[in-house]
Formats: C-alpha cells, sequence, structure tokens
C-alpha cells in the first residue's frame, strides 16, 4: 500500500496550522472527550447491552481469511468519531486528503460509547450499511461485544507500516486485542488519582488515600463498573487482567467498607473538575487529560498521580465495521495518523496520550522552533508532562479494564452497580 512519507507532507500543514484549545482559541469550558464517554451513565451502557443477546446474532467469520483479496480504494471514506477529537480546523484530515488524495466525511457522531452500540448494531445485524467506514469507540463492554458478534473487520497489517514503526510497544500488546487484530488505538489517557493541594498538605502516592478517613465526605470515585472494579482490584493486589470472579467480589466489599465509612462524597460519571476546584472534593478518581487540561486553560494547580498499587490505561481505538464500504480507505488513514508528525498535531489539540511515542521528540522540536511564543511555551510544557508522556516505568504500571466475554458483563457490572447505586 501507498503510504505518505514525512517528505510527502506539506510542511506548512505539519507546522502552525493545528490550533490547541489553549493557544489558539477559547476552550469549551467544563466539556472535555472523556467527560462525554460517561453521560449516561453506567444503567444506560448495561440497558444497551442487555437489550442485545449475542445468541443468534453472530456473524459467519469463516471467510474473513480472504476478506481483503478483493478490496480496493475508492477516494473516500465516512469517518464517526468524537466531539472535541480533532481541532475544528480539521487541520490532520486536510493533511490525509493532500497526502493520499482520499476525501473523509468527517462527523461527531459518537456521543456515548452504548448508545453508538445501540445504534448500529441492529444495521450490523442484518449486514447493512451503518453509514460509516471508520470508527472510533474504547475498550470496554461495546468493544468485546463488537468482536464477540464478528462486526469488525480483522485488519490487514502489511498495509499499516506507519503502525509497525511507530506505535508504542504497550499498544501493541493489549489485553482486549491481543495482536491488534481488529483495532489500532487513535488516543489514551490514564484513570489516576487527583487532588487539590489547597485542602490537601501531604503527598498522595496510594489508592489507600481514597480510603483515609482524614478526608472523609471529600473522596470523589467514578460509577462506572470497568472503572470502579480496576480500582478496587488493584487496592487488594489484584492484577485486573488475571481476576477472577471471587476477586471481583471481594474488590466490591473493599468498596463497600470505603463507601460505608462515609468518605466518599459522590459517585461521578462525569464533572468530577468543578467539585475537586471548588473544594467540594479534595481527592478523587480522575482522567489524566481532564486534569492537564484543567490546568492548562484554567490556570489551577490539580495534582494527578498514579498509585503505587497501580492505575488504568483506557484506550480509544479506531475500527473498521464488516459493512465498511471503503475499507482499504480506512485503513489508509489509520497508518496515516501514525506518522510522528500528524499524531504531534493531534495530541497538541486533544491533550491525551498519543500511541506514538516519538510524538514527543518531534512536539520538542516544534516547541524550539517557536520558542518565547505562547505556543512554543504550551508545547514545551506539554512535552514535559507524565499526563501525556508516561514514562516506561508508568506504563509498567498502567492496566487495561477486565477483559470480559459478552455472558460475563452483566454479572461483573452488577457487582459493582450494587456499590454506587445504593
Amino acid at each position: 500500500m501507498k503510504h505518505p512519507s514525512r517528505a510527502q507532507l506539506n510542511p506548512a500543514l505539519l507546522r502552525g496550522l493545528t490550533r490547541a484549545r489553549r493557544t489558539g482559541g477559547p476552550a469549551l469550558p467544563g466539556l472535555t472527550r472523556r467527560r462525554t464517554l460517561q453521560a449516561g451513565g453506567a444503567a444506560a451502557a448495561a440497558l444497551a447491552l442487555s437489550a442485545c443477546g449475542v445468541g443468534g446474532q453472530q456473524r459467519d467469520t469463516a471467510d474473513d481469511a480472504d476478506y481483503w483479496a478483493d478490496k480496493e480504494e475508492t477516494g473516500s471514506l465516512r469517518w464517526a468519531n468524537w466531539p472535541l477529537y480533532m481541532d475544528p480546523d480539521r487541520t490532520q484530515i486536510e493533511q490525509f486528503t493532500e497526502a493520499t488524495g482520499v476525501d473523509v466525511a468527517y462527523r461527531e457522531d459518537v456521543q456515548e460509547a452504548a448508545s453508538f452500540f445501540g445504534q448500529i448494531q441492529p444495521k450490523l445485524a442484518n449486514g447493512d450499511d451503518i453509514g460509516y467506514d471508520l470508527i472510533t469507540l474504547p475498550n470496554g463492554f461495546e468493544f468485546s461485544k463488537l468482536v464477540e458478534l464478528g462486526y469488525l473487520v480483522p485488519l490487514d497489517h502489511t498495509q499499516l507500516p506507519n503502525f509497525a514503526d511507530y506505535a508504542g510497544e504497550i499498544y501493541k500488546n493489549s489485553a482486549y486485542d491481543p495482536g491488534n487484530r481488529y483495532s489500532v488505538p487513535y488516543t489514551s489517557g490514564i484513570t489516576g488519582i487527583a487532588y487539590n493541594p489547597d485542602y490537601i498538605d501531604r503527598e498522595i502516592t496510594s489508592i489507600a488515600d481514597l480510603w483515609d478517613p482524614e478526608f472523609e465526605g471529600k473522596v470523589g470515585m467514578f460509577a462506572d463498573p470497568q472503572e470502579i472494579a480496576n480500582f478496587g482490584l488493584l487496592f487488594n493486589g489484584v492484577n485486573p487482567a488475571d481476576s477472577t470472579k471471587e476477586d471481583w467480589e471481594a474488590a466490591a466489599e473493599k468498596l463497600k467498607e470505603q463507601r460505608d465509612s462515609g468518605v466518599v462524597r459522590a459517585y461521578y460519571d462525569q464533572d468530577f473538575i468543578q467539585p475537586l476546584t471548588n473544594g467540594d472534593l479534595w481527592i478523587t478518581m480522575a482522567w489524566s487529560g481532564d486534569i492537564y487540561q484543567q490546568n492548562a486553560e484554567e490556570g489551577t494547580n490539580l495534582k494527578f498521580v498514579i498509585p503505587e498499587e497501580g492505575a488504568t490505561l483506557w484506550t480509544d481505538n479506531l475500527l473498521i465495521p464488516f459493512t465498511s464500504k471503503a475499507p482499504v480507505d480506512a485503513l489508509k488513514l489509520m497508518d496515516f495518523l501514525y506518522e510522528p508528525e500528524i499524531a504531534t498535531g493531534l495530541t497538541e489539540y486533544i491533550s491525551y496520550i498519543p500511541p506514538v511515542p516519538h510524538a514527543q521528540e518531534v512536539m520538542a522540536e516544534w516547541a524550539e522552533a517557536e520558542d518565547g511564543t505562547e505556543r512554543g511555551e504550551a508545547l514545551a510544557e506539554m512535552v514535559e508532562s507524565p499526563l501525556v508522556f508516561p514514562s516506561d516505568g508508568d506504563y509498567q504500571n498502567l492496566h487495561n479494564y477486565v477483559a470480559l466475554e459478552t455472558d460475563q458483563q452483566d454479572e461483573f457490572s452488577s457487582i459493582f452497580q450494587a456499590i454506587t447505586q445504593s
């Protein structure tokens, strides 16, 4: 497959057109991509998934080994992504079209993972076009179900040379999609602990700090079963990837003790930033990118840590539905986004972790080239942030969500919803 080299990319597009929200215009107050993920909450996710049983709906994937044999480029594709996941000028799409000649109809149509799954599943079950050739969804229940139902195309990695060359090793060895058979990461983030040093005058290092009676009524926890389960498991010293039902129940018991002790102020689907900033919360489970954005855009000094027991690495992934009308074009775009300069431009705007480690080096070059400017200062700050570019040591202490088959998801969710919804 032909793919663009750096020499083919217009230098004017590689530097200067991407506008980070901090330096190129007003931010949207209180709204980030990750916060929209949880909109509707765990109950909505459970409802959408339980309404779609697996039995009798699987696609026959026997012919998938030959899927790519007769596929050709069409010159256009349709991509469903999340809001705030591409700069308003669509710079990277413009770069892609200039380099390849492929037009992209880009739509911010993914507002919440479970509801989007509920929208596309009936069409996929009928073998109908869902209106998209490429979609972006997180690792989690919806992703697992799409794989189990056979609704995703197995990727042809011979057409993904940039992924092979530039993807970080941790993104080539995920528990939720071994060998990247169906997905490549778009961006990633960490669920860790954030605290406000205006109210806490000691260093926070452990998940156990979320249980500390000193913070009674000032602790925030996430309501999502997958998120809170990981913290309960890690608190008990259990690797989520190796956990059993007995481990889940033990983690839920520990979380119940936390709830009943009175330290938890609330279980959040989203919108934990404002309570943490104004002192209603002193310490909370938090998403790395949200904390980075809040500090950069609002001048706050919130602290984010990966606790010593470990934290969660979540990933939003690029997927090709089997009804795609332009799978070759979709693969070409997937690969293009792994060009280090392209990944760097996305990272500048999104403020989450790129799956391309070399983006840190490119961003440092951009910062040096714009030394003394507002944008140069913002880039230099981002280059040094472990919230955007975790160290190798940080990565070694990060875990995916618990990998679950569809028939385990309701039982797993009910165990932890009993804590957060009671």
